[in-house]
């Protein structure tokens, strides 16, 4: 992989981790309409890295505050609403986690081509745009109890499949729910970080035992570009969707996934 095909990749996941209109479906449409091979487990391992360094950099405060209430309510037994925020992000991740042990292998092998992505993308951008317009929108995320963290987890691990978009399906869980856009996005960040965690971890073990070589120049880039474009995304975002809503990320969607049934089908 030379320099250039780094960055644009690194930019396309930095953008797709946390808009939703799905990193997954993204990295495997760019390579095949500009004809680049495989960017390897290497490549992917940095750039999940990347936006996970973004994402804990831009929520540090809450998540630090997340951390002690969710440690000091083991020990007191007491629960504040940063506790309790931090247990519904550990309890929201337990289901993409089962979901990813138990079903990663088979999505890899069968899942991962053009025409599935046209079809998620085409799905669930419809799906989220009825949530973004019939939901109540009143509430924030600290109103969110275990058992409807635990449905918008359900929903992240439907993620898996590529085109769904996990930063997508979990927007239009928190809508459903009864978020508002800017809550329903807080919440979805905050869950990401130990979902992109636990991805990371899992293609860097894929790497290790496949004793892939490692290109130490590519990987820094993909870490800062995807780093510092994920960071970007997440300030613009939140803004964006309180005052536009989510309409325009379902139009490309669907734009995009009528372009992959004209090239694919």
């Amino acid at each position: 992989m030379d320099p250039l095909q780094a960055i644009v990749l690194a930019i396309v996941q930095g953008l797709s981790e946390f808009l939703p209109i799905s990193s997954s479906g993204h990295l495997i449409l760019v390579p095949h309409f500009l004809g680049w091979p495989d960017q390897g487990l290497a490549f992917d391992v940095s750039v999940h890295v990347g936006t996970l360094i973004a994402v804990v950099t831009y929520f540090r405060k809450p998540l630090a505050a997340m951390i002690r209430s969710g440690l000091g309510s083991i020990v007191h037994r007491r629960l504040d609403a940063d506790g309790r925020m931090a247990w519904c992000v550990l309890v929201g991740t337990v289901p993409v986690g089962v979901a990813g042990l138990l079903f990663s292998g088979a999505i890899e092998e069968n899942l991962r081509n053009p025409l599935f992505v046209a079809v998620t993308l085409s799905v669930f951008g419809v799906l989220m745009w009825v949530a973004d317009r019939l939901g109540r929108q009143t509430r924030d995320e600290y109103s969110l109890g275990i058992r409807e963290a635990l449905l918008i987890g359900c929903a992240q691990a439907l993620a898996l499949m590529p085109g769904t978009s996990r930063s997508g399906i979990t927007l239009t869980a928190g809508l459903a729910l009864g978020l508002t856009r800017s809550a329903a996005a807080r919440f979805s960040f905050l869950l990401s970080v130990p979902g992109i965690a636990m991805a990371g971890g899992y293609e860097f073990l894929q790497m290790v035992s496949s004793g892939a070589e490692v290109d130490w120049m590519i990987t820094g880039l993909g870490v800062a570009v995807s780093a510092v474009t994920g960071y970007a995304c997440i300030h613009v975002l939140l803004k964006f969707i309180e005052r536009v809503g989510l309409l325009p990320f379902t139009i490309y969607r669907l734009l995009l996934a009528g372009v992959i049934v004209l090239v694919f089908a």
